[in-house]
């Protein structure tokens, strides 16, 4: 069977469901496809830090409501180097802009939730395997529905299923180079029924390696620490990481909170992207074109920055039958996603251990901190990138 809508869009993810919003808005028609459950896309554990830009969007889609009540508003992050540690203000140095702390598996529940009700249809369980007539007017989605093959058409095609998923895949190869950047060490992330023990993020760097204090509620503590690449969770039983944790993130008078540990995983750093995110009718957004390491906090906020500018474009097309936005889209979203990367490369060489106490590098590292305490200038540029900024 063959189906028709405006935009097909592959992938029910922030990106993906963003999208739709945006469109529906506009009263331009779309058909989610996503090939996993409801409930697994409302479970992933994913990012939690919200640029204010992104929070802002969603407060003009009208999806914000639990947001607002249960989302942790920080207007600062402490930057700890061999147990020395600062604040930067955030609020102070830009204007007022901040950085929320909100799960993205709760970002998800409240976008699948606008969606249903406003009528959106979103096909969980639909499998995506093929792409069909990108540089013609009427390209196709051929997916797996109960294990029914169907052919969904469209005059656009939005792929914002991921890194594994197939739009990128359908791009020639030639049209586009990749950038692969692999970190030589990893992250063990765990979630932990324990109250945060402090008010802000705490990025810290030791001579035992990096340490991050986050969190996720006023209750539950997210909490990380750089490993080698090959190491594993079953390495780190639970009194081995607070005992670690305790060490990395220690300032004279901090206390780190502990409690029951109900996640661990390890994730390799590493930046990747590709220079050209459309062809044809098809066109990317978020992981499916890009990754940055976590350390920025980018991933989630850079997936809705592309949204925007692929929402605009789509919107200007179908309101005013213009194509330039859409010629331009790659261009647009490159800008931003090029700063991105930048800054996370920035702040994981800026606190991750990467060669011996004392080195070349460490006297490197060290500068850059000093400086951040004596330059405004250099403070506020921080601060900039990390709550997002208003335009690039």
């Amino acid at each position: 069977m063959t189906e028709t809508t405006q935009v097909a869009i592959i992938g029910a993810g922030p990106a993906g469901l963003t999208l739709a919003l945006l469109l529906h808005q506009a009263g331009i028609e779309s058909i989610i496809l996503e090939n996993r459950t409801r409930a697994y896309v409302e479970s992933r554990v994913r990012a939690g830090l919200l640029e204010q830009n992104t929070v802002d969007l969603f407060h003009e889609l009208s999806v914000a409501d639990r947001l607002k009540q249960e989302g942790l508003l920080h207007k600062g992050v402490y930057f700890s180097f061999d147990g020395q540690r600062q604040r930067i203000p955030f609020d102070e140095l830009t204007g007022g802009r901040c950085i929320t702390i909100y799960g993205q598996q709760e970002v998800v529940k409240d976008l699948i939730a606008a969606c249903l009700s406003r009528g959106i249809d979103i096909r969980f369980e639909s499998e995506a395997f093929l792409l069909e007539g990108l540089e013609t007017h009427a390209p196709s989605v051929i997916y797996v529905e109960n294990n029914v093959q169907q052919q969904l058409s469209a005059q656009f095609i939005a792929g914002c299923d991921g890194f594994h998923g197939i739009s990128r895949k359908a791009l020639p190869n030639k049209l586009y180079s990749s950038f692969i950047k692999e970190y030589p060490f990893s992250w063990l992330g765990i979630l932990a029924n324990a109250k945060p023990s402090s008010e802000e993020l705490i990025y810290s760097y030791t001579e035992r390696g990096f340490a991050l204090h986050s969190l996720r509620s006023e209750s539950v503590s997210r909490l990380y620490l750089q490993v080698e690449n090959n190491d594993s969770v079953e390495n780190w039983p639970d009194d081995r990481i607070w005992e670690e944790l305790s060490k990395r993130l220690h300032t004279d008078g901090f206390v780190l909170n502990t409690g029951t540990i109900f996640e661990k995983t390890i994730t390799p750093m590493r930046s990747f992207m590709i220079d050209h995110m459309q062809y044809g009718r098809l066109f990317l957004a978020g992981d499916a074109a890009h990754i940055v390491p976590p350390t920025g906090g980018k991933g989630l906020n850079l997936a809705v920055a592309d949204i925007r500018w692929m929402a605009d474009a789509f919107i200007d097309f179908f309101q005013h039958n213009r194509e330039e936005k859409l010629n331009n889209y790659s261009t647009n979203a490159l800008r931003r996603i090029w700063r991105a990367q930048d800054f996370s490369n920035f702040m994981t060489y800026l606190f991750h251990k990467q060669a011996a106490h004392g080195s070349f590098e460490y006297h490197l590292q060290k500068s850059k901190f000093d400086y951040i305490r004596l330059s405004k200038a250099y403070a506020t540029s921080i601060a900039e990138n990390y709550v997002g900024l208003k335009e690039v």
